[in-house]
């Protein structure tokens, strides 16, 4: 497949500055231009607003919050708007919010990586907090008392005695001002203590219209004058080529229009038929009579064995991939090892299924293409399509709707690729449904992976060195090149995204990390990012074999990872987002020991396990520990997780309601990932195509949950991940306490235990 990289392709922010003026009786409020403009009113005027900060309050007092970022259960547009809201002193009932599409001007648009609040929190709090300073000014003026006596809080301004409010403000002032880069950085948000919002109970904006079913999702959408169209999935991802279609059957279903074969100059979609009619239920009927006749891919034969025993391959050689962590010599530390210990750690195919299947509606209109789809990455898709549909990206518009589902399946618009090309070879709006088996058989499953852990302990037992290499196939590789990094020593390539979690805050003198593309994975599908992405499937072994290190030493597992997370060097933290560096997981990690009654007694054939995580990235710490306990049933080999019990610190907690959403849900996935969930690489193509087969996490299976947060005023990092990645080797480490059993595949299998019992 081609790799295509545009502007896109990174994350661009510029020095902008932020204007606030009256105009056409609102106060709208936004970034503007790379240089200070004499005047906020003209450029405010034209609509320039960038990047994805904007918004707009009328002669009513009603604040209008503009979202760039997908809205898939999160609830993400009522915490970006609460930052606001508490900066700007407006009360909550006078907020709305507003899920924007791609126009230049809303900026740079990706919902995912638990980045949202983290990444926007900063710009959202210094534009409130300019608001804020604007109206505080104006309405002194108009009251005709000094500024300095005045404060702000429900959307008013108070001089003592007098008040006056925003919407009074608004119809009546006259603002128009321009606050350069430096001046917003400086601008004082408030501190902690005087916070009224964040924090605090709130109802999210988007629950009445869910409630109500007047939500819209994308596979709502519709135009009229469309045809429907359904997808002929090819047996391999890449290299399947149309030899000949059969469609006398489908000509005997009521609606069926026909069908295209797809020519995609972007090489996403290879080998694909679409076949149309009038509705919905036509098309999946057609589709089903339809016969292909392809020429497979080269990939046709592969298997998920296949694809493991590559990756066993390339972690056993010691000069495969690039250096990701290379922090003291492990050679030497293992040449004068007195013991060593090795493991290697899978993880097998995993699934998204998200609830509402992909699906996309495209329209040719005015000159311009107009996508209705729901989207996680906007910013990332539209070159694809650029190079598509041969026009130029402006030529482009994705008008966001809700998503039945992200969790990192919609990061990638190409579900979009085939409904355009459709519509362009047809000359009329498409709307294209994927059915659960289409979207099974297209989805950017979680690679397989193989990771190897060496690891050096000296004559006294103290642990002195740890090699880690892992290999899968890389999601960024292919969809976002531009985020593909050298290794740390300038050579070879590094996705972050397949690697992230390995450069743990533990302090170990010697600690080298290998990444490793499989490239037989890669050829064989496109693999995808999961919930956790990275730390989903490379924390499973970085603390699995952590436990196995305390054990060998005959030390305590979580008192083993206390005396490695000293906060020396490196993993001392900086200012502001991980502050307290290794100190902050020691703490949650002592705070669930406490919390979960770690060390007592339990029945035979129960167990407790320990893990850790800090969220996606080093630079965004979402300190996390967690304890599971379980009962095994040696006989049945039925494994139980009863209890999860964690502590978080992520800062600032934006939305009590939907942190703990957000951790619950995390937590739970992590469970089903861990004990259930999994396909199969067969001839090419994922084995399981519908839940009759692939088995996640049942209503019966589910584990008492016991979520603690530090309460904290500090940065808020990301949330919605982190809690995934330390579930399995959590509950892995736990069936080892309970059985002497080490499992080391996921997912963990009861007939393990049988087997090695």
């Amino acid at each position: 497949m081609k790799q295509i990289k545009s502007k896109s392709n990174k994350l661009q922010l510029t020095r902008r500055s932020f204007m606030i003026s009256t105009i056409s009786g609102s106060l709208v409020m936004g970034f503007g231009g790379l240089l200070p403009s004499t005047s906020a009113r003209a450029e405010l005027s034209a609509r320039k607003f960038s990047p994805a900060v904007w918004f707009e309050m009328d002669q009513n007092g009603t604040t209008l919050i503009n979202i760039a970022k997908a809205e898939m259960g999160q609830h993400v547009g009522t915490a970006l708007g609460r930052i606001v809201a508490e900066e700007l002193g407006v009360n909550w009932s006078d907020v709305k919010i507003k899920h924007v599409d791609t126009d230049a001007k809303w900026g740079y648009m990706i919902t995912g990586g638990s980045w949202s609040v983290f990444t926007s929190f900063t710009a959202l709090s210094q534009a409130g907090a300019a608001g804020r300073s604007v109206l505080l000014n104006e309405g002194a003026r108009l009251l005709g008392e000094a500024a300095g006596d005045c404060v702000t809080g429900n959307s008013l301004v108070s001089c003592g005695s007098k008040s006056i409010s925003y919407a009074r403000i608004v119809q009546t002032g006259n603002i128009d001002r321009v606050f350069t880069a430096d001046e917003l950085a400086a601008m004082p948000v408030k501190a902690a203590k005087d916070r009224q919002l964040l924090g605090k109970p709130t109802p999210a904006l988007d629950i009445p219209e869910k409630s109500t079913g007047t939500a819209r999702y994308g596979i709502d959408a519709g135009i009229e004058g469309m045809v429907y169209a359904r997808p002929l999935i090819p047996p391999t991802r890449y290299g399947s080529v149309v030899k000949s279609v059969d469609d006398a059957a489908a000509k005997q279903v009521s609606g069926y229009l026909g069908y295209e074969i797809i020519s995609d100059p972007s090489d996403l979609i290879q080998g694909w038929v679409s076949v149309l009619a009038t509705t919905q239920w036509g098309a999946i009927k057609a589709a089903d009579a339809v016969t292909v006749d392809w020429q497979a891919g080269p990939t046709a034969s592969v298997s998920e064995d296949d694809i493991l025993a590559e990756g066993e391959r390339l972690v056993l050689q010691d000069d495969s991939g690039a250096l990701f962590v290379n922090e003291g010599d492990f050679s030497q530390a293992a040449d004068s090892a007195q013991q060593q210990l090795d493991a290697l750690y899978r993880t097998s195919s995993a699934l998204h299924f998200t609830l509402e299947p992909m699906n996309s509606v495209a329209e040719f209109r005015d000159g311009q293409w107009h996508i209705h789809t729901g989207n996680q990455w906007q910013s990332l898709i539209l070159p694809f399509l650029a190079t598509a549909l041969e026009v130029p990206e402006d030529q482009i518009v994705i008008h966001q709707y809700y998503l039945g589902g992200g969790f990192g399946r919609r990061l990638f618009g190409d579900y979009i690729v085939p409904a355009v090309l459709t519509a362009k070879a047809l000359g009329k709006p498409v709307k294209m449904v994927f059915t659960r088996p289409d979207d099974s058989r297209f989805d950017c499953l979680r690679s397989p992976s193989v990771s190897r852990f060496r690891a050096c302990l000296d004559d006294n037992g103290q642990l002195t060195g740890i090699d880690h290499a892992a290999a899968a196939g890389w999601p960024t590789l292919t969809m976002a090149p531009g985020f593909i990094a050298p290794g740390v020593d300038g050579t070879g390539q590094v996705d972050g995204f397949s690697i992230n979690g390995a450069d743990h805050w533990y302090t170990i003198p010697n600690h080298r990390v290998r990444a490793i593309n499989n490239d037989l994975a890669q050829k064989t599908f496109l693999p995808g990012w999961l919930r956790a992405v990275g730390p989903g499937w490379i924390t499973w072994g970085t603390e699995s074999f952590m436990d196995e290190v305390a054990h060998s030493t005959g030390r305590d597992p979580i008192e083993f990872r206390l005396a490695l997370l000293d906060g020396a060097g490196k993993n001392a933290g900086t200012a502001p987002n991980s502050v307290g560096g290794a100190k902050r997981l020691a703490h949650v990690l002592q705070q669930v020991k406490s919390q979960s009654g770690w060390g007592k007694a339990l029945a035979e054939n129960e167990g407790m396990g320990v893990a850790t995580g800090f969220g996606q990235e080093r630079n965004m710490p979402t300190w996390i520990a967690c304890v599971a306990r379980v009962k095994v049933d040696p006989d049945r080999g039925k494994i139980i997780v009863t209890d999860l019990y964690y502590s978080i610190y992520c800062g600032t907690v934006i939305d009590p309601d939907g942190a703990l959403a957000q951790a619950e849900s995390a937590a739970l996935w992590g469970v089903s990932l861990a004990l259930h969930e999994n396909t199969r690489i067969n001839n090419g193509q994922v084995a399981d195509t519908n839940l009759d087969s692939y088995t996640p996490l049942r209503m019966a299976d589910m584990p008492e949950l016991h979520i603690d947060f530090v309460e904290s005023g500090e940065f808020p990092v990301g949330l919605g991940e982190p809690p995934l990645s330390v579930v399995a080797p959590a509950i892995g480490n736990a069936i080892y306490s309970a059985t002497g059993v080490r499992l080391r595949d996921l997912p963990m299998s009861g007939n393990s235990i049988k087997t090695a019992l």
